[in-house]
């Protein structure tokens, strides 16, 4: 098995049910933050990174997410004819990141089998894993940093990020074991845990590098909630016979996936944007929302 890690997997196929009704026609991983939409900054996260392929383990409703990573011949076409050149580069450098490859769950049975669906495209292979919309604003990218722990720690990684004492009710916590001042071993994860007993405040957020072994984890464990294959317990799973290691990642976490973290997320990379950042971040100032 390489040690080099050049492909990743994001599953896409869900339904978006919280950002109905726009979710109907609008895949939620395509709603934009500001002019790219959100799965375009997990992409760029791994090609930062060095990954060279990137897999969507996607659905037969996400037609709007395949044709953005593909030219648009026609609009290409017109904005050449036109003169159009920055527009025309642009336009076209989502399709130039990576090589992209699409396989359907057919039926949702958990993100644990959606993973099972790319099994036979990963090989004998390490590869990333990340959710398309979990964004982290990272420098370097989180994915960078875990394979720097990776290159250390050849097998399971998951990233993690400090959250304040008084949210972690909302996540998944790990209990660490140090190792250094980014690296520990998981002992274990605990599901929303109270204030009182959380182990730490670091939360995964939908970071992993994994090596073919987590597919055999997947095998051996029984569904789960909802009768569905969970990809944390096949973690769990593969924690008995191997360390799983964590990595403290030095950036921010937006939860896309949150229609209130969207919209903090919509307004903080509007304000960095090197169009329009100024002016929007005037308007703020100057407006009369209460923030």
């Amino acid at each position: 098995m390489t040690h080099r890690i050049r492909k990743a997997v994001i599953p896409v196929a869900g339904f978006g049910t919280r950002f109905l009704p726009v979710s109907k026609s609008v895949p939620k991983e395509m709603l934009p933050l500001v002019n790219r939409p959100i799965i375009e900054y997990v992409v760029r996260e791994f090609v930062e990174a060095g990954i060279e392929e990137i897999i969507f383990i996607s659905s037969s409703n996400k037609h709007a997410l395949e044709d953005y990573f593909d030219y648009n011949n026609e609009l290409d076409a017109a904005l050449r004819a036109a003169g159009k050149e920055a527009q025309l580069k642009e336009s076209r450098a989502a399709a130039q990141l990576a090589r992209f490859s699409y396989v359907h769950q057919r039926e949702q049975l958990g993100n644990g089998h959606a993973l099972m669906q790319a099994q036979h495209l990963i090989g004998d292979e390490p590869f990333a894993f990340a959710y398309g919309d979990d964004v982290i604003e990272a420098r370097p990218s989180a994915t960078a940093q875990m394979i720097e722990t990776f290159h250390d720690h050849p097998g399971t990684i998951v990233g993690a990020i400090e959250v304040p004492r008084d949210v972690v009710n909302r996540y998944g916590i790990f209990d660490p074991e140090p190792i250094d001042p980014n690296t520990f071993r998981v002992k274990r994860m605990i599901e929303k845990p109270s204030l009182d007993e959380a182990p730490s405040t670091l939360m995964n957020p939908g970071r992993y590098l994994f090596t073919p072994a987590i597919f055999a984890a997947l095998d051996a464990i029984e569904p789960g909630k909802g009768g569905e294959l969970w990809l944390a317990d096949a973690v769990a799973k593969l924690g008995e016979s191997e360390p799983i290691y964590g990595r403290r990642i030095t950036g921010t976490y937006y939860d896309c996936g949150n229609v209130l973290e969207y919209v903090k997320a919509v307004v903080h990379f509007a304000s960095e944007d090197a169009a329009i950042g100024q002016e929007f971040s005037r308007w703020l100032k100057e407006s009369h929302i209460n923030f």
